[in-house]
């Protein structure tokens, strides 16, 4: 049954690596990155289907196998997803590229393998969920102010990391539905988060510089959700060097990115 599931996420992680690239191929050098233009695009609406399924299949592979052997076979989307986008530009990923992205993915398993579990239900008053959304909020619209003035492979990481900050907000509250008893009042917030971390990705995909902008969101989502798991709900977080050391694999990693990832552009933006 671990094989399975193995082999299961893996293939999950494969769809969402496909999906990512499709919708950044649409996305990037588009002068109008915005949610309504993308939704017109066949491409783009194909890469939300592909993501949704592989999330589908990521879940379908935690309930056959151990988190420390699906969790990994996630992660592998990062690695699946530059030679795919590299492919739909037309070019080969340098070896400089794939290493960073072995560097960061390395580093991220490590992060999220640490984390201990938590244990109990999950549950989160009204005021809980109003400082998630507006911390979420407000390191979201700080780190859309930095790209602003930064350079686009920076622009790209920063804006990504914007959506990755509001995904994680997003993964958190559905947590605390789930776990803590599906409070109904709670559904009307969580389009709020998610649509935003959905727009802000876009902007971030048409930076170029595809690389960065996934690894980015690959690091931010997870690690956005361990904090508010820490801060809001008490949940433990991994002690020790052996958590530092991956956070600097996945920090090194994702400069190494920002500096080799190129940037992509399409000519056929019709």
């Amino acid at each position: 049954m671990t094989v399975l599931a193995a082999a299961i996420a893996l293939v999950g992680s494969l769809f969402f690596a496909l999906g990512a690239a499709l919708q950044q191929f649409e996305a990037v050098g588009s002068a109008k990155p915005g949610l309504l233009a993308l939704l017109r695009r066949p491409r783009w609406l194909i890469g939300g289907a592909s993501i949704l399924a592989g999330g589908g299949l990521h879940i379908v592979a935690l309930g056959l196998g151990p988190l420390t052997v699906v969790q990994p076979m996630g992660v592998a989307s990062l690695l699946f997803a530059l030679p795919l986008a590299a492919a739909l530009h037309g070019r080969r990923p340098s070896r400089k590229e794939l290493g960073a992205a072995a560097v960061v993915a390395a580093g991220l398993v490590g992060l999220v393998l640490m984390v201990p579990e938590s244990s109990g239900p999950t549950r989160l008053g009204p005021d809980g969920v109003l400082l998630l959304l507006g911390v979420a909020g407000i390191a979201a619209v700080l780190l859309w102010a930095g790209a602003t003035a930064a350079a686009p492979a920076w622009r790209a990481a920063l804006l990504a990391t914007s959506s990755g900050v509001l995904y994680g907000a997003t993964a958190t509250l559905v947590r605390v539905l789930v776990d803590g008893g599906w409070n109904w009042w709670y559904l009307p917030a969580l389009p709020v988060p998610a649509l935003l971390a959905l727009m802000m990705l876009q902007r971030a995909y048409a930076v170029g510089h595809f690389g960065v902008s996934f690894a980015s969101l690959q690091v931010a989502d997870p690690l956005t959700a361990v904090a508010f798991g820490a801060l809001l709900l008490g949940e433990p977080l991994p002690t020790g060097a052996a958590p530092v050391v991956a956070a600097l694999l996945t920090a090194a990693g994702t400069v190494a990115l920002a500096r080799t990832s190129p940037l992509e552009a399409r000519n056929d933006l019709a």
